[in-house]
């Protein structure tokens, strides 16, 4: 078989992520045969920062920092965690149709094997970790996301770690100890490696490229033929990039609204949650939980309608959850989720009888205040 193949470097986070789903067009279940699946290997302008597709923009990333140094945001259709994107991280994306019957999960493992045969092609023995990454050892070497469209198309994300920068990246995203010190820096340096630092050498992104590009067409069996998006994908990314990625409205989803609110910390199996209520007077005005899911869970969007203007008591935020989780949604008990979920309920009706309806202070990992955890080991989380 023959796959089409494209490439591009110093990207903007915007058309980066709107070309990638452009390559989706011609995908999906039934229907004519779709075009070859896609490979595209790029790297983006230094820097960018990419939230998941379900987290809070503003408590993963330092807003202010990145307007001030002139670093790009953006969303991506993809699960996962926030990332910090450049020159020295290399984006891999592929495209194809969804099979029938495949869960997420064995559609990121099977597509995952591509830039695990490409690492070993350089001599870096990676394996898949059971949340959503590859690792050296017991170090994070890259991100994985998916995303299927309601046609059965589907997109698959990763982020090779050629370099990082770990003093801009504890700018850029808001992780526990991100107060810039010899500490912090090591922490990350525990849970993540990169390829030069792996092989001891300096290897430019170039070269990784072309060795993720053999391993992906030998994991798979295929042909690389390079090639560029036809008129329809073209237009599609344009339109993309206006209404999509380039738009104020995709780019803050699914972060709190300002009022009296409250948050909390979980960690789970399915990954790091946060969880956000706002009050109004005595009734739950909403609940948002977040996370690096690869895909949402449908029980937290029905937890979350739920518990809509329900009354701000511990019984019925036990009471929704437990008749709306189960056990193997978060990988807890519905009642350690309900737990959390009334620790920033009981916070925010705290603001709110103290007349200070704002947000709570604190890292998006650790937040100061009555719902405040102990330290996670979360680093590895969200690099």
């Amino acid at each position: 078989m023959t796959w089409r193949y494209f490439t591009a470097d110093d990207t903007g986070a915007a058309d980066g992520l709107a070309f990638d789903e452009a390559m989706m067009l011609h995908y999906g279940r039934g229907g004519s045969p779709p075009a070859p699946a896609a490979l595209r290997l790029y790297t983006y302008r230094a820097h960018c920062a990419l939230v998941g597709r379900y987290q809070s923009l503003e408590d993963e990333i330092d807003l202010d920092y990145c307007a001030a140094h002139g670093l790009e945001v953006g969303r991506r259709p993809t699960g996962g965690g926030a990332i910090l994107m450049g020159p020295a991280q290399l984006g891999v994306a592929i495209t194809a149709s969804a099979n029938p019957g495949e869960t997420p999960r064995q559609a990121l493992r099977r597509y995952a094997a591509g830039v695990i045969a490409g690492l070993g092609e350089l001599g870096v023995e990676a394996r898949f970790r059971s949340k959503n990454d590859l690792e050296v050892g017991s170090r994070k070497i890259a991100g994985l996301g998916l995303y299927m469209d309601a046609r059965g198309a589907l997109l698959f994300h990763s982020s090779v770690l050629v370099d990082l920068d770990v003093e801009l990246m504890l700018r850029v995203l808001r992780i526990p100890g991100a107060k810039l010190s010899d500490k912090a820096i090591a922490r990350v340096e525990d849970r993540v490696t990169t390829i030069r630092r792996e092989l001891g050498r300096p290897l430019t992104t170039a070269e990784v490229r072309e060795s993720i590009a053999t391993g992906v067409a030998s994991a798979f069996d295929v042909e690389l033929r390079p090639d560029g998006l036809d008129r329809d994908e073209d237009r599609r990314r344009v339109e993309l990039v206006r209404d999509r990625y380039g738009a104020r409205e995709w780019i803050v989803q699914r972060s709190p609204r300002r009022d009296a609110r409250g948050s909390a910390v979980l960690k789970t199996p399915a990954g790091l949650l946060r969880i956000y209520a706002a009050v109004h007077g005595d009734a739950i005005k909403s609940v948002l939980i977040t996370g690096d899911f690869n895909v949402l869970p449908p029980a937290v969007a029905a937890l979350e309608a739920r518990l809509k203007w329900r009354r701000a008591e511990r019984e019925a935020v036990a009471e929704a959850s437990a008749r709306t989780l189960g056990p193997d949604d978060l990988g807890v008990e519905p009642e350690v989720v309900a737990g959390a979920i009334w620790d920033a309920v009981a916070h925010a009706l705290g603001l709110q009888e103290a007349g200070h309806p704002k947000r709570q202070e604190g890292t998006c990992y650790l937040p100061e205040g009555p719902a405040a955890a102990a330290p996670l080991d979360a680093a590895k989380e969200s690099v």
